[in-house]
């Protein structure tokens, strides 16, 4: 989501980063509203930019992943997923990687299809989420040294289910697979 003037944007006093580790960066600011009141404490946290991936096989199943979440303290079923690399060049190169890397399943014809904010008020990155259709295992895959990732093909309907059961926690992920059943017609 690109910045742009806005006659309600915030004016920045001061601005300190008060933590920064690769992961998690947060930064305190001192605001001046539009209409001269203050806050004098607001927090950001700074993240790099996200992708994710709607992958459909030539089969029609759609390609998940599911691995275990320390935040809420189980494993979860999602959307491959991840960073926009600072050497990728795009957001769609990232994503093409990273569907690679996590499921082994690439090619197909991509679109971005959504971008999306986990929360406006505090974070700075945006999440870019790709449809990918038609996508075949191209290799096995490649995790890093802290994934443990098991790739699971859902047909529609145990997608469906597993939305309707609330499955897909990720709010990033779960809203444009409900955009794509939405407006495929598929509800």
């Amino acid at each position: 989501m690109n910045k742009r003037q806005d006659d309600k944007a915030w004016k920045v006093l001061k601005s300190e980063y008060i933590f920064q580790e690769p992961w998690l960066t947060v930064r305190r600011e001192h605001i001046k509203l539009p209409n001269g009141n203050e806050i004098p404490d607001y927090y950001l946290l700074d993240y790099p930019n996200w992708v994710n991936i709607i992958a459909i096989t030539k089969e029609k199943e759609f390609v998940l992943i599911r691995q275990y979440r320390h935040g809420l303290g189980y494993s979860a079923m999602e959307l491959c997923a991840g960073v926009v690399e600072n050497y990728d060049p795009s957001p769609l190169v990232s994503a093409q990687r990273e569907l690679l890397e996590e499921s082994g399943y690439g090619n197909g014809n991509w679109v971005k299809y959504a971008e999306l904010s986990v929360n406006p008020g505090t974070h700075t990155n945006t999440t870019y989420c790709f449809l990918a259709t038609d996508v075949e295992k191209v290799s096995e895959q490649n995790l890093e040294t802290t994934e443990d990732i098991s790739v699971h093909l859902l047909t529609l309907e145990e997608l469906k289910e597993t939305l309707f059961k609330d499955g897909i926690k990720q709010a990033v992920q779960a809203a444009p697979l409900w955009k794509y059943l939405a407006e495929s017609k598929l509800l």
